[in-house]
């Protein structure tokens, strides 16, 4: 697969992640994937959480006006192999704990791993619903309770299975100046198209979360019909809630 990164001029380097507010505030590259997404970051602040100590960087970007967020856990900027998630938005799962899919437990097992190593990365990516939205979600979810299950709910509603796109993560990643990353999850196409945009991710940290009786369906649906590498209805309950493993792409070697 082809890799393209563009000539991008947020790659300056800078002291700190406060000083690349003011790198970018006059910001303009060539951008990113086929609508030549360019981003910028307009604010950095401090964002103690339960979970550890953050910074919160605030990006814009000229594709979609909404505001994607990273959570910077310890010093990334230039570093090799920083570990990083890219969580799309669920406003059901992550603020309403919605037991329907498992993205609320993505979001702080994410946070918990990150805030406990050296230096860490989260990507909150305004991506409602696999990118559909909050309400056409919602309309898949009636769906759901007909008989269709996630990807043909989407399908019914006009949509791909999954419509998300990764060119603002990418640039987001290049603002930051992360030379690679051990990627937090269990899709392989988003590991494909962030490799594409010129992502090195150097490895991938499995991301599997206890189903309960109500999300299994979903899970095992993302699993057999989405390609998403979930291994949990092979595992006993104890080694579902292990550490994460480490595979290195294309290597197969897990450490």
């Amino acid at each position: 697969m082809s890799t393209t990164t563009p000539d991008c001029g947020s790659s300056k380097h800078v002291a700190s992640l406060e000083a690349l507010v003011e790198r970018d505030k006059d910001h303009d590259c060539k951008g990113y994937g086929a609508h030549n997404v360019c981003v910028r970051i307009e604010a950095v602040a401090q964002l103690p959480t339960r979970f550890g100590s953050f910074k919160i960087v605030g990006f814009s970007n000229n594709r979609d006006g909404k505001d994607h967020l990273a959570l910077v856990h310890g010093d990334i900027m230039g570093q090799i192999d920083v570990p990083t998630r890219l969580h799309s938005e669920c406003l059901t799962g992550d603020v309403m704990g919605s037991l329907r899919c498992d993205c609320r437990e993505q979001l702080e097992s994410a946070l918990e791993k990150l805030a406990a190593g050296e230096r860490g990365l989260l990507l909150y990516m305004r991506q409602e619903g696999r990118g559909i939205g909050l309400m056409n979600k919602l309309r898949a979810y009636a769906l759901q309770e007909q008989g269709l299950d996630t990807v043909d709910a989407n399908i019914a509603l006009g949509f791909r299975d999954d419509e998300r796109e990764y060119s603002v993560a990418a640039h987001m990643l290049s603002s930051l100046n992360v030379q690679s990353i051990q990627l937090l999850t269990n899709n392989p196409n988003k590991i494909a198209q962030l490799q594409q945009l010129g992502v090195n991710v150097s490895g991938r940290i499995e991301h599997v979360m206890k189903p309960n009786e109500i999300n299994r369906h979903y899970l095992e649906t993302k699993a057999a019909r989405s390609g998403h590498l979930m291994t949990f209805m092979k595992m006993s309950p104890e080694a579902e809630q292990n550490d994460s493993v480490v595979v290195r792409p294309g290597s197969g070697t897990r450490t």
